[in-house]
Formats: structure tokens, C-alpha cells, sequence
């Protein structure tokens, strides 16, 4: 069964940081890339990291320097440690993966940053 739950959201002033967590069922994460998305409020779901199998990392121009995606491949968790929030970056946050040419996301952990 695919599986895949975030965690690790909540509220944190301007300049702060967060950890998200994303655990994924083996059959979803191994020999999968994982990837990163949020959705802020009136807006559409946008890309915001991604990390391959192999360890290598992508970002939105937005995030970068800021974010940073891992993955702990014994835990088949993914993570994305947030630094610097600003409150732009107050979305709801999903990671997801591909399988059979289908993708699977989780259900999301709600990110706000006050200003």
C-alpha cells in the first residue's frame, strides 16, 4: 500500500525554521525520487524540492539557500529543513512520488509564518 505522511508543521515567526518530515511506505520510496510541494491559499500547487535515489537535490529559485531536502533511505523518510521563513512561504506543504506513472502525495502539513 502507498503511503506517504507528512509532519512536522506549524506556526513560526518571520526568520525561523521548520523541519517537515515525510514518511513514505517502502514501496513508494525505494528507487523513487521524492519530491517537495505547497500550496498557499488562492494559489496553485507549485514545486518546491526534489532529492533523486542517488542523493542529488533540485530547488525552486525561490527556496534556494534557504531549503534543504534530504532523505534517510533506512527510515524511508524525506525531509525538508526550512530556514528563513518568510511569511510568502506560509502554504500547505505535501511530498510526493511517482510509481507506475502514477503520483502519490500525501495529505499535507499546514506551514504558517508570521510576519
Amino acid at each position: 500500500q502507498v503511503q506517504l505522511v507528512e509532519s512536522g508543521g506549524g506556526l513560526v515567526q518571520a526568520g525561523g525554521s521548520l523541519r517537515l518530515s515525510c514518511a513514505a511506505s517502502a514501496i513508494i520510496f525505494r528507487g523513487n525520487a521524492m519530491g517537495w510541494y505547497r500550496q498557499a491559499p488562492g494559489k496553485q500547487r507549485e514545486w518546491v524540492a526534489g532529492i533523486a535515489t542517488g542523493g542529488s537535490t533540485n530547488y525552486v529559485d525561490s527556496v534556494k539557500g534557504r531549503f534543504t531536502v534530504s532523505r534517510d533511505n533506512a527510515r524511508n523518510t524525506v525531509y525538508l529543513q526550512m530556514n528563513s521563513l518568510k511569511p510568502e512561504d506560509t502554504a500547505v506543504y505535501y511530498c510526493a512520488a511517482d510509481r507506475n506513472g502514477m503520483r502519490y502525495w500525501g495529505k499535507g502539513t499546514l506551514v504558517t509564518v508570521s510576519s
